[in-house]
């Protein structure tokens, strides 16, 4: 099944282009895209037809990946914890250890499975270390545990956010996402800690990805020219950690 997939799917190597769009032109592109585009099976009996996304991402003392991406670098990565839902203490969704970057244009990302085992109540040094621990052996894993000593990498912001999947009915590798509700924490575990500055992002938008391995179908050049989309470069952890000011502290 196509949920399956996107369940066990550890790796992969993409275009992805983003388009940030109010809620009026939302609801027109998305309509628009129902003629050719049906959504992720996965999400079908899912409220509203949208999952939430929890990220936890990593970074060194310097911020070296914050500054890579402002500085657009063209080959750069970054370490995440991944998992879908509020990521609470006994929760029982999913956790992925991920790496994703870019090589120029492409843009990849390899993710192995963290045991459930994990205390989603730790926080900072302890978690990252502990997710060392508990990450399925991979190269993701060797290599995080690399970065985990030679850069001291640590948890700094978490992101959330609701996502929509859309896949072309004509070609499964050409998928859309549509991920509202954007919020960021400075936070160095999953779960918040009491009183955490919570920061809306890009506030009344919707970040729309649109991810493919080979071209852009024409029908999709139409909706951009229809609707005169404009690409954006976007990260939503550099977007959060500059609403939460968190960078400054490195200037």
């Amino acid at each position: 099944m196509a949920s399956d997939r996107r369940r066990t799917q550890l790796s992969f190597l993409r275009f992805e282009f983003k388009y940030v769009l109010d809620q009026r032109l939302r609801e027109q592109v998305e309509a628009e895209l129902g003629h050719f585009v049906e959504l992720d099976p996965w999400v079908s009996q899912q409220q509203d037809n949208q999952y939430p996304v929890r990220s936890l991402y990593f970074d060194d003392p310097h911020w070296t990946t914050f500054h890579d991406k402002v500085d657009g670098l063209h080959t750069r990565s970054k370490f995440r914890l991944r998992t879908y839902g509020s990521g609470e203490a006994g929760a029982v969704t999913p956790l992925f250890l991920e790496l994703k970057g870019r090589v120029n244009n492409l843009v990849f990302k390899h993710r192995t499975p963290v045991d459930a085992a994990l205390d989603r109540s730790l926080r900072g040094s302890a978690l990252a270390h502990r997710v060392a621990g508990l990450a399925a052996p991979s190269d993701v894993r060797d290599q995080y545990l690399f970065q985990l000593h030679r850069r001291e990498l640590r948890p700094v912001v978490l992101v959330d956010y609701l996502r929509r999947p859309y896949v072309s009915r004509f070609d499964p590798e050409f998928r859309v996402t549509f991920d509202s509700s954007l919020a960021g924490w400075a936070s160095d575990g999953l779960v918040p800690p009491p009183g955490a500055n919570r920061r809306l992002l890009v506030p009344g938008h919707t970040v729309m990805e649109v991810k493919f391995r080979h071209h852009v179908p024409a029908w999709f050049h139409r909706i951009v020219q229809a609707y005169e989309l404009r690409r954006v470069s976007i990260s939503k952890v550099c977007t959060a950690v500059q609403a939460l000011g968190l960078a400054a502290e490195t200037t």
